[in-house]
């Protein structure tokens, strides 16, 4: 759109509201729902948030040297209809969603939302590609069994894709995982399961450079699902979430991280947990945003090697 920044309807990066996806490469949704949280509420706005905050970016990513839009054709497809305090009927109308898009062969980049609407995203993912690999940026392992007898949150999302067979566990890995815990089982479940943990002590000791060949490796060739919960960086970075880890990773390590995906098979991502009522200065909702355009550069960087 040539004008202002400040004008226009509030799309993702003022991109053009459709459903019609044909000749479109990739499609931001927004998932407002925030039932089945376990703490602070609120990640329905996230999607609001993270659109007006996205008007200040731009096509031409600098660091890693693309101007997006002329390789990708991306619009934004809206928001699905969710279904206020009922966990299961919004799952059905986020899978639902999610179909219409895959089945028009174009990626999904999800805005949510609180973390357990990966669960119906995955649930789409696998009717199109089976079992996926998956990279999940998180500070929590995301694995409860159930959580005050509720099974379906977004504590317990983790396990319930597993156990349904939509995550490949042998090409899964969860980084940023940190904080207290209701005892050592919450982590030893999650490596139970299968899944592969890079806590943040050894990613900050480590460091990016170091880390990221493991990712790679062991997400290997197939399709991938991104899943990035925003609570995996620092709450001095990003203060609007909803369970907030201290001692994480910076923003910078954030970007630095997605950048290095580059060439993976991702087929689908998604951004969660923002909070715009604890934000300071939109900090939370600009990085959200940021990720978000890393995420689309990855698709247009594939686009190019091909």
């Amino acid at each position: 759109m040539r004008a202002a920044r400040f004008t226009g309807i509030g799309t993702f990066m003022r991109l053009p509201n459709v459903t019609d996806m044909a000749d479109v490469d990739a499609a931001f949704i927004g998932i407002p729902f925030d039932t089945a949280v376990s703490y602070r509420i609120g990640g329905r706005f996230g999607p609001s948030a993270i659109r007006e905050a996205s008007r200040l970016l731009r096509p031409y990513n600098v660091e890693q040297g693309i101007e997006i839009f002329e390789h990708v054709s991306a619009v934004d497809a809206g928001d699905v209809a969710v279904i206020p305090g009922n966990v299961l009927a919004s799952y059905a109308v986020i899978e639902a969603g999610l179909r219409s898009i895959l089945d028009a062969g174009v990626i999904p980049l999800a805005i949510g939302g609180d973390h357990s609407i990966t669960l119906g995203e995955l649930r789409a993912i696998f009717k199109r590609h089976g079992p996926v690999g998956l990279i999940d940026f998180d500070s929590h392992t995301d694995t409860w069994d159930s959580y005050w007898g509720e099974r379906y949150t977004h504590g317990t999302w983790c396990r319930r894709a597993i156990e349904e067979g939509l995550i490949d566990t042998a090409r899964a890995v969860q980084l940023g995982i940190r904080g207290s815990l209701y005892g050592p089982e919450d982590r030893d479940g999650a490596r139970a399961l299968g899944l592969h943990l890079i806590p943040t002590e050894t990613l900050l000791e480590r460091g990016v450079d170091s880390v990221l060949p493991e990712v790679v490796e062991r997400v290997g060739k197939g399709p991938v699902f991104l899943s990035f919960d925003i609570d995996f960086v620092d709450p001095g970075f990003a203060p609007g979430t909803g369970t907030p880890e201290v001692g994480g990773p910076s923003s910078r390590d954030a970007l630095r991280l997605v950048r290095g995906l580059r060439g993976l098979d991702l087929v689908g991502f998604d951004l969660v947990e923002v909070q715009p009522q604890y934000d300071h200065g939109e900090v939370t909702s600009l990085l959200a945003g940021t990720l978000l355009h890393e995420f689309l550069t990855l698709i247009a960087l594939n686009r190019t090697a091909r």
